[in-house]
């Protein structure tokens, strides 16, 4: 699963900590996600989308091979 969350992140000007404490996941967990090394549940999926303010097709998906 590809994801935009590294520059959602940075152009809401946020810190991957401040992330983490919005979505309730440690700092590793965001830095993971965002290496695209942690693929997170479809709860944090959304989570993330709310405080991104951004849609789950906007900052997930799945590249076809």
């Amino acid at each position: 699963m590809e994801n935009r969350v590294k520059v959602v992140r940075k152009q809401a000007g946020r810190t991957q900590q401040q992330l983490a404490d919005d979505v309730g996941v440690t700092r590793q967990t965001i830095i993971l996600i965002e290496k695209g090394t942690y693929n997170p549940s479809l709860q944090l999926c959304i989570a993330l989308c709310v405080a991104l303010n951004q849609t789950l097709d906007d900052l997930f998906w799945v590249e076809k091979e």
